[in-house]
């Protein structure tokens, strides 16, 4: 599929994936439209100055409204969630279907920015991508019936991208592993937490992610159905991503062990809880997707410098 016009929809632009996505195709000019139910409250909070995409009102949940707001685009980028993660089993499919149905309808490719949460502890330590998905957790299966879907709308010739990657991290991403299990957002960091205890485990800026996303978008060969790996960053034993906020941090800031036993106290009040629960097999089990196949592809993956990745994570987060 040849990308000629090099129009975008992204769904969940005001979201950390969807938003770095949006920014990342406006940069490389394309004309990106963004649906959302409040374009004026979106446009005010939209944290990237550079960028500014074409915000129309409807609601994702809505067939109809992304099928309008599709009208004319090559791509679909498919990076929402329910509101507040409610109701996540009975909506995540639903929508996918709409944006499935909408890029059949006007001839675009559906992305899907995808997670390590499709392989379960059997993947042992390096699943590559048409490796068997065995996952044992609800968000888990939830994302291989997701892909499923997409591979069915593949074989009826509907485009799809499907980038795979660790646990998200970014300025802007504050419903992640890193900011609600490693620190707490906000002021001056007082301890980081180890939920791994020298487990491997693998992690993704969203910047690069959401820049290799164009870069394969822009490739005349993408495959019909193209799967890839994203590396990101490999913490070989849960240290080196600690010493890089440390550093980030200007200061030798003291490490605890994660509060598990904490989580199933506190799951069924508080959604972001009742995920980082059900994800723990990740921080006992070193499942680490190499990049082998979108290195030979792409010729590298964008990569920031941790660092430096680190650095802009604490500031987005407001922490010191």
């Amino acid at each position: 599929m040849t990308i000629t016009n090099r129009t975008a929809l992204v769904l969940g632009a005001t979201g950390g994936v969807g938003g770095e996505t949006a920014a990342a195709l406006i940069r490389r000019g394309w004309e990106v439209c963004a649906l959302v139910r409040d374009p004026a409250s979106a446009a005010r909070r939209w944290p990237f100055p550079d960028t500014a995409p074409v915000w129309i009102a409807g609601d994702a949940m809505d067939a109809g409204s992304v099928l309008r707001a599709a009208e004319g685009c090559a791509v679909i980028v498919h990076g929402v969630n329910p509101p507040g993660y409610r109701d996540w089993e009975k909506l995540v499919v639903p929508m996918l279907e709409s944006t499935i149905a909408a890029a059949r309808s006007v001839g675009a490719r559906v992305v899907l920015p995808g997670t390590v949460y499709n392989y379960g502890p059997d993947a042992f330590s390096d699943p590559h991508e048409a490796a068997p998905q065995n996952p044992t957790t609800k968000k888990g299966r939830l994302r291989v019936e997701m892909e499923q879907r997409l591979a069915v709308a593949a074989a009826q010739r509907v485009p799809v991208l499907i980038l795979r990657c660790g646990d998200f991290f970014g300025p802007r991403t504050r419903n992640s592993w890193f900011a609600q299990g490693l620190v707490k957002p906000e002021g001056r960091l007082k301890a980081i937490a180890d939920p791994g205890a020298g487990t491997g485990h693998q992690w993704a800026y969203l910047p690069d992610v959401a820049e290799t996303i164009v870069r394969l978008l822009e490739r005349d060969d993408l495959p019909t159905l193209a799967r890839f790996h994203f590396e990101g960053f490999w913490d070989a034993d849960g240290r080196g991503m600690i010493e890089a906020i440390r550093e980030g941090v200007g200061r030798a800031v003291p490490v605890k062990g994660f509060p598990w036993w904490l989580l199933p106290l506190a799951a069924p009040f508080n959604t972001t809880l009742r995920e980082l629960k059900e994800m723990r097999y990740l921080w006992r089990v070193p499942l680490h997707m190499r990049n082998t196949q979108l290195v030979a592809f792409l010729g590298m993956e964008p990569r920031t410098p941790l660092p430096q990745a680190v650095r802009a994570t604490l500031a987005g987060l407001h922490i010191s």
